[in-house]
């Protein structure tokens, strides 16, 4: 029979695999809208969510504002029940970032929000719609007078708590629109290349090329969220041999702060002992209207080896043959020249002692 302590012991460890599954079943799953309404289904339960229409525009794919700081916004989302059931959904703002997969997330509710989800408020904290129906559920956001101009992206959301009987869990199903805010003020939009290396990898062929891999990071110093083209190339001494990397796909969009790792592989690389490799930067910012302005490209160089380690190995193997073969020839000489020596030696001793013999 169990005692209590094991009883103890199974308990906590039921309510730490709970709170784990849900912290995970709240993480992923997440729709942020950014081109169009979002849909979330299964089975009868179904909701969409749109921007409203109003003196911003209608048809609108995300909410996209200027505000100075200590300024006011005043919007709407659309919420509609596609489903067979009542729906009633939390209704709530959060903090955008960029994951590792380049996508936008916004935080769940458990973590706390610093800025759009700090600042805007729905009219709301839930909303009950009934199947076939629609609400619109209002939101302000708030700019503190001490905001810091830049950019900022974060979402209003609507999530539908479920529990999992099978897994003894809530999941957290949760659908929303982005908000991308510019606080007015002094832009300064700025990419910096850090943490930058070129390594080569050589090939059997002696007389071949090989490939370089070029990885670093970009990093979003400045204040306003930046995407960029890259150029990437390889080089030997004095930009000679230089190979271009095949096209690069473009970074996601960077939140002020957030940085990105980029690496590059670059094929027909001569090892010329020595390679420089030049990684070319273009800053592209958006505005809140979706025109993009290409800004000065920022530029890093790094420095590598590139040993032909097979032609080395080769040259050194001749080099040690035709050493072989000169000692040898050096030896070979000096033994004639000791042989001609004797001989010359053995008959001069000869002709001695045949003169002696006739002067006796």
């Amino acid at each position: 029979m169990p005692t209590t302590a094991t009883r103890r012991k199974a308990t906590v460890a039921a309510l730490l695999r709970t709170t784990a599954l849900s912290l995970l079943a709240a993480v992923a799953a997440v729709g942020v809208v950014g081109a169009g309404p979002a849909v979330a289904a299964d089975g009868d339960v179904a909701w969409t969510v749109r921007t409203a229409s109003n003196s911003y525009g209608a048809a609108r794919s995300s909410y996209s504002y200027n505000v100075n700081p200590g300024g006011t916004v005043e919007d709407a989302m659309v919420v509609a029940n596609r489903g067979t059931a009542a729906l009633k959904l939390s209704v709530y703002a959060a903090d955008g970032f960029t994951t590792d997969a380049g996508q936008l997330d916004l935080l769940t509710r458990d973590k706390k929000s610093v800025a759009i989800g700090a600042w805007a408020h729905a009219g709301t904290d839930s909303v009950v719609i009934q199947p076939g129906k629609t609400a619109q559920v209002p939101f302000r956001i708030s700019v503190p007078g001490n905001a810091t101009p830049g950019d900022y992206v974060g979402g209003v959301l609507t999530a539908l708590t479920q529990a999992n009987q099978a897994e003894g869990i809530n999941v957290d199903r949760r659908l929303g629109i982005r908000i991308k805010l510019r606080v007015g003020g002094e832009l300064t939009p700025d990419l910096v290349i850090e943490d930058f290396h070129v390594r080569y990898d050589g090939t059997l062929n002696p007389f071949g090329k090989g490939d370089a891999t070029v990885s670093y990071r970009i990093h979003n110093t400045g204040n306003a969220a930046l995407s960029g083209q890259q150029d990437v190339s390889v080089s030997g001494p004095f930009g000679m041999l230089r190979v271009r990397a095949d096209e690069i796909a473009a970074p996601p969009e960077l939140l002020p702060g957030e940085s990105w790792d980029v690496t590059v592989p670059v094929h027909g690389v001569t090892p010329a002992v020595r390679l420089a490799s030049t990684a070319t930067l273009t800053p592209l910012l958006t505005d809140v209207s979706g025109s993009t302005t290409s800004l000065k490209p920022v530029r890093a160089t790094a420095h590598g080896w590139a040993v032909p380690w097979m032609l080395t190995l080769a040259v050194a193997a001749l080099i040690v043959v035709l050493v072989g073969a000169l000692l040898y020839r050096r030896r070979s000489r000096s033994q004639r020249r000791t042989r001609e020596d004797a001989r010359v030696r053995d008959a001069v001793a000869k002709a001695l002692r045949g003169q002696g013999t006739q002067t006796a």
